[in-house]
């Protein structure tokens, strides 16, 4: 192990429905894999997080007759991108990928379980208010700095390093661990929010020589 015990990684939803053929492909969404199976030995605490949602999820165009996917509509938390069907709850497309190495993950988070409320971020849900429990669990360990990698950058990856900082841990996105959507510039849009948080950016390579 070469981070210390107040370092953790945060695996997002590096799950079938956001890889190639899923209902919400990220592209080359799967190539991420391999290379947070060789992160992972590195570190000594690992959580992993599912979305896993109901099948009549709000956040799903299907949802609201006369909308279609990638729409943005207004919700009573503010804002939603309105997305096709994903990550039912027991499906296929929701479970993780089948060459993602999870024998080191102490947790596996399952969030969007709300039908009413999506909830990108690992910590909280898209009110801002309701949180996960994350923030108790990490705290509990003595953890103080997050490296957070998986899809999609600029949704769950973005969300959840923003509401880490929020929470004070001090936050390292490894880019080369993630893929992005890019809807309408998002990605340039969630790196500028990272940034300007205090989230670092750090390359696998050098966490791998460490």
């Amino acid at each position: 192990m070469t981070h210390p015990a107040t370092t953790a990684l945060l695996v997002v939803d590096v799950q079938n429905d956001f890889c190639t053929g899923g209902a919400l492909g990220v592209p080359h969404g799967e190539d991420v894999v391999p290379l947070i199976n060789a992160i992972v030995p590195h570190y000594g605490t690992v959580v992993v997080t599912q979305d896993w949602h109901p099948a009549d999820h709000t956040s799903f165009a299907s949802q609201h007759p006369g909308r279609q996917p990638f729409e943005t509509i207004d919700m009573p938390y503010g804002p939603q991108v309105l997305w096709p069907d994903h990550c039912i709850m027991g499906s296929l497309g929701a479970a993780l990928h089948d060459d993602l190495d999870t024998t080191r993950a102490q947790l596996i988070l399952r969030k969007g379980c709300h039908r009413a409320m999506d909830s990108y971020s690992a910590l909280l849900e898209a009110d801002r208010v309701t949180r996960t429990g994350l923030d108790g669990w990490l705290n509990a360990r003595g953890v103080t700095e997050v490296h957070v990698c998986g899809l999609a950058t600029d949704f769950c990856v973005a969300w959840t390093a923003l509401d880490a900082r929020r929470f004070g841990f001090g936050v390292t996105v490894i880019a080369e661990a993630c893929r992005a959507i890019d809807l309408d510039g998002s990605l340039a849009r969630a790196w500028a929010e990272m940034e300007a948080a205090g989230v670092r950016r750090a390359a696998a390579a050098g966490i791998l020589a460490a």
